[in-house]
C-alpha cells in the first residue's frame, strides 16, 4: 500500500482501505484511522512538530481534511514538571498546539484564555521519506488490529478442535495455518513418532490462547486429554448431546489412555455407547490418535470404586485410603501384580492421573507379610513393656491394641472384657503400662535435655516429649525455631524428581499429624513469639434458639479452638 499524496483520487483512497480491511479481516474504520494517523505525521513533518495537526477522512466520500488546532493559555501557565537524565526536576516544554495569550493576541483579535482556533491547511504531496513513514504507520496499525482480531476470535475457542494446514516445521514445533490465524503445536504437545510435512492437513485441539507482544499465541495440541474427549464428542452422539459425560482423561500420547465416563440416563451404558458396534466408534478415535489404545471405564462417585475401575484390567482385592494425603494402597492377587502396574508402570500411572490419587500397589502375600510383621512387632512390644508372656501379648494385639498408650489409658472394663482376663488382671496390666510410659517419658526428657531442646518448646500445647526429641534431632530446639517452620516441614511433602512423585519425610512424619494439627502447632509458637496476635475469644455467648434448641457442637468446637490458641 502506498500513499503518493493526499490529493489522490478520493475513491481510490476508500478502495485501498476496503481492500486492506478485507484482506486482513479487520474493520475498514481501523484502516482509515491508520491512514489518518499516517497523513497527520506527514503533515507535522511538513508544517512543524510544534503544531497540533488533526486529519479526518470522510468514510463515505473519501474527502480528506487537514486542520491546525490552537489552544490559548495564560502567559504564566505551567505545563508540569519532569526529571532530566540526572534525576533533577525540570519544567516540561510547551506542548504542541498551545499558544500563550500575548502571542495569540497578535494573531487573533478576539484571543482569550481557553479559546480554541482551527485553521484548514492546504493539501500537500508526500516526499520519499514521508511516504516511507506513512507506510510504516499504516502497516503497524493494520498488523496491530489484525493481532487483536485474532486474539478476540480465538480466545473463546479454547477447548475446540480446529482443522488447519501445516505451514512450516521448526525444530519439532509445527506451525499451523488456521485460515484466519496461525497456531503453533510445540514438540511436547504432539504425538510421539508422528511426523508432518508442509501442506499436510491436521486436526488439533486449542488448549490456550495468550496475548503477547509479538501477537496472539494460539497453542495447539494433539497430546492433550481434551483432544481425545472432543474426538469422542464428534464420534458419539450421546457425548455430544450431554447424555454421557466424560469426567476424566489420562493419556500416555501415542501409547495408551484411560477415559472415565458416566451416563445421565440409566438406560444407556456409557462404556458400550463409547465403544460402539463392534468397536466402530472407539476405532475411529484410535485411528486419529495413531493407534493409541484406549481403556474406557465407568466413573463412580465412590473414590474406592473409581480407583478399582481405573486399574482395569487388573483385579483388586482390597483398597485402603488415606484421604489426608490423597494416597491409596491397593492390594491385588499375586498373579495380577504385573498387570496392575503395567509396562513401565503405565497402568498404575494412568490410573493415578485419572483418579487424582497416589496409588501404591501391593500383592496379597506382601500385605500378609506386612500384617504378620506388625503383629509380631506389637506382640514383642507388649511382652517387653508389660512384662507378660507371648499369649497375653498376642491377645492384646488381636483385640486391636496398637500401642502401650492404648492399653494404659483405655477404660479398664475393655481390658477386663478380654477372654481369660478379670478386673485384677486388667488393673495389673494397666499399672505396668503406665509405669513403662513414665519410665519412657523420663528417658525422653533426659535425651531432650542432652539435645538442648528448651523447656519452652514443651509448653506449646500439643508438643509431646517424643516430638520434642524428634524436633531436637532435626535442629529445632526453641519456640522460635518451631515458629519459623511451615506445616510441610513437620508432615513431609511430595516433589517431582525425574518425572516421579517422591515423598520427602517431615520432622514429625511418624506422629500422624494432619494438616490442621501441624499448622496449629506452628501458629501457637508464633503467638508465643509475638509474631502474630492470638484470635480474640467472642465476648457474646451464643444465644439459645427460642424453641430451646442448643447451639451446635461446631459452635462449641470453634470457641474452644480460639480459646486454646489464645491460652497458648
Amino acid at each position: 500500500m502506498s500513499l503518493t499524496g493526499i490529493s489522490a483520487n478520493r475513491l481510490e483512497l476508500l478502495q485501498i482501505a476496503e481492500a486492506v480491511a478485507r484482506e486482513k479481516s479487520i474493520d475498514k474504520e481501523i484502516v482509515i484511522e491508520a491512514i489518518e494517523e499516517a497523513i497527520q505525521k506527514g503533515a507535522r513533518a511538513r508544517y512543524g512538530a510544534e503544531h497540533d495537526i488533526r486529519v479526518h477522512i470522510d468514510p463515505k466520500t473519501g474527502e480528506t481534511t487537514i486542520k491546525r488546532v490552537v489552544t490559548v493559555v495564560a502567559d504564566d501557565a505551567s505545563f508540569g514538571e519532569g526529571v532530566d537524565a540526572d534525576g533533577n526536576p525540570v519544567a516540561l516544554d510547551q506542548p504542541a498546539g498551545v499558544m500563550r495569550l500575548a502571542e495569540a493576541k497578535r494573531v487573533y483579535k478576539d484571543a482569550a484564555v481557553g479559546n480554541t482556533y482551527e485553521e484548514i491547511l492546504p493539501p500537500f504531496e508526500f516526499g520519499r521519506v514521508q511516504t516511507q513513514m506513512a507506510r510504516q504507520v499504516v502497516t503497524g496499525k493494520v498488523r496491530e488490529a489484525e493481532r487483536e482480531r485474532q486474539h478476540e476470535e480465538y480466545k473463546d475457542r479454547v477447548g475446540e478442535i480446529v482443522n488447519g494446514t501445516v505451514k512450516r516445521v521448526e525444530y519439532g514445533n509445527v506451525v499451523v495455518d488456521l485460515g484466519r490465524g496461525e497456531g503453533i503445536m510445540r514438540r511436547d504437545q504432539s504425538i510421539p513418532r508422528e511426523n508432518f510435512n508442509i501442506g499436510d492437513r491436521i486436526r488439533c485441539y486449542i488448549y490456550d490462547v495468550r496475548r503477547e507482544t509479538k501477537g496472539p499465541q494460539i497453542l495447539l495440541s494433539r497430546a492433550h486429554g481434551g483432544f481425545m474427549a472432543k474426538l469422542f464428542a464428534q464420534e458419539v452422539p450421546e457425548v455430544y448431546d450431554g447424555v454421557i459425560e466424560i469426567r476424566a482423561v489420562a493419556r500416555d500420547p501415542g501409547s495408551r489412555a484411560k477415559m472415565a465416563v458416566v451416563s445421565n440416563d440409566s438406560s444407556i451404558d456409557p462404556v458400550g455407547a463409547c465403544v460402539g458396534m463392534r468397536g466402530s466408534r472407539v476405532q475411529a478415535v484410535v485411528a486419529e490418535l495413531q493407534g493409541e489404545k484406549i481403556d474406557i471405564i465407568q466413573w463412580s462417585p465412590d473414590e474406592a470404586t473409581f480407583i478399582v475401575n481405573a486399574l482395569a484390567p487388573a483385579e483388586v482385592s482390597k483398597v485402603v485410603m488415606d484421604e489426608e494425603d490423597e494416597r491409596v494402597e491397593v492390594v491385588v492377587p499375586d498373579d495380577q501384580l504385573s498387570l496392575a502396574i503395567g509396562r513401565r508402570g503405565q497402568n498404575v500411572r494412568l490410573a493415578s492421573q485419572l483418579s487424582g490419587w497416589q496409588i501404591d500397589i501391593m500383592t496379597e502375600s506382601q500385605e500378609s507379610e506386612r500384617r504378620q510383621r506388625e503383629f509380631t512387632e506389637r506382640t514383642a512390644l507388649f511382652q517387653e513393656a508389660l512384662d507378660v508372656d507371648e499369649v497375653i501379648a498376642q491377645l492384646l494385639v488381636t483385640e486391636g491394641f496398637a500401642s502401650v498408650e492404648d492399653v494404659a489409658y483405655v477404660d479398664a472394663a475393655e481390658v477386663a472384657s478380654i477372654e481369660g482376663f478379670d478386673e485384677d488382671t486388667a488393673d495389673e496390666i494397666q499399672t505396668r503400662a503406665r509405669e513403662y510410659l513414665d519410665k519412657e517419658a523420663a528417658e525422653y526428657d533426659s535425651k531432650r535435655r542432652e539435645l538442648g531442646v528448651e523447656d519452652g518448646l514443651l509448653e506449646i500445647e500439643g508438643i509431646t516429649l517424643p516430638m520434642a526429641v524428634a524436633l531436637g534431632e532435626n535442629g529445632v530446639k526453641s519456640v522460635e525455631d518451631l515458629a519459623g517452620l511451615v506445616p510441610d516441614d513437620l508432615r513431609g511433602w511430595f516433589e517431582n524428581k525425574g518425572g516421579e512423585r517422591v515423598r520427602e519425610a517431615g520432622i514429625l512424619e511418624n506422629f500422624g499429624l494432619d494438616p490442621q494439627d501441624a499448622e496449629l502447632l506452628i501458629m501457637r509458637a508464633r503467638i508465643v513469639m509475638g509474631w502474630v496476635e492470638a484470635p480474640e475469644e467472642p465476648e457474646v455467648e451464643p444465644e439459645l434458639e427460642s424453641d430451646g434448641e442448643q447451639p451446635s457442637d461446631e459452635v462449641f468446637a470453634e470457641a474452644e479452638m480460639i480459646g486454646e490458641a489464645r491460652d497458648a
